[in-house]
């Protein structure tokens, strides 16, 4: 599936009975719940000798996607467009790929 399609789908699951300013701020709470979800797995494998967990993490990674496609739709952003964008930016900061003198730098 391609970004295009998740970001038109995405919003079928959306609680249509919150306001706007609720269902903003229920994305950006899932965003963050979720991203923890994400950190507590590795957090685990690194300090307390779980397994690591991929397939657990995909799922994760999923969730975050939800959230982040649904507050970009809110807020009328196109995720084709963020990411380029993004790309751009990195691309600019980053022309030979990371340094981290060009990070500490910047």
């Amino acid at each position: 599936m391609n970004i295009k399609k998740y970001q038109e789908l995405a919003p079928n699951t959306l609680n249509k009975d919150l306001t706007y300013t609720m269902q903003l701020l229920n994305c950006v709470c899932g965003l963050a719940g979720e991203g923890g979800e994400v950190a507590d797995i590795i957090k685990k494998h690194m300090f307390q000798n779980h397994i690591l967990d991929v397939d657990h993490i995909e799922e994760e990674i999923g969730d975050v996607m939800f959230y982040i496609c649904n507050l970009a739709t809110l807020l009328e952003l196109n995720m084709e467009t963020i990411l380029e964008k993004n790309i751009k930016k990195l691309a600019k900061r980053y022309p030979k790929g990371f340094e981290s003198e060009r990070s500490i730098n910047r």
